[in-house]
């Protein structure tokens, strides 16, 4: 099925307890493929429930991108907080229709600039081999590639705040906000 959607109709905002409906609700419609990538295995819909609620833990910034006011993606930015200079790691998921729409690379940008304006250092990413959609996103934005025996790991190296990182956060917040005062 291919959808009638583009870049510009994707918004992508931080995510905070009061959508943790939404986030369990998006987790739960991924498929076994899905779920199997962006889990690193296989998972229940009670792995995912429980998962789901305890996202915010462990110094966890997450961000959404929703089209049309509905969660269709998640990029989960851990461990921002623990250590300096910091270390992270991200995790994605794109629900299986919506992927190939440009949800990813919206997601990547978020992420990417939140942890340059909260001073992270090195950003950790894994994905399985098969996972073909995680390895280009990750070639595509210059991380360094090492292959395992059946997962792929991913590094990249932000440099500090810039004044694009810090207006990309800015700008995205304000548009989110600015959605939510039109709903």
């Amino acid at each position: 099925m291919r959808l009638n959607k583009h870049p510009q109709d994707i918004l992508v905002s931080r995510l905070h307890a009061a959508n943790q409906d939404n986030i369990c609700d998006h987790f739960l419609r991924l498929d076994i493929r899905s779920r199997r990538a962006r889990f690193c295995g296989a998972v229940s819909d009670g792995g995912i429930l429980k998962y789901a609620q305890n996202i915010f833990r462990n110094d966890s910034i997450v961000c959404g991108a929703s089209v049309d006011g509905q969660l269709r993606g998640i990029v989960e930015l851990r461990g921002v907080f623990r250590s300096w200079p910091s270390t992270a790691e991200a995790a994605f998921s794109v629900e299986p229709v919506w992927q190939n729409i440009g949800i990813g690379d919206a997601l990547f940008e978020r992420m990417f600039a939140m942890a340059q304006n909260r001073g992270v250092r090195t950003i950790q990413m894994m994905c399985l081999k098969e996972n073909s959609r995680m390895r280009h996103l990750m070639a595509k934005h210059d991380a360094l590639l090492h292959n395992d025996h059946d997962a792929i790991e991913a590094v990249l190296r932000p440099h500090g705040p810039t004044l694009k990182s810090v207006m990309e956060e800015i700008v995205g917040e304000a548009r989110s906000y600015g959605y939510g005062l039109i709903e």
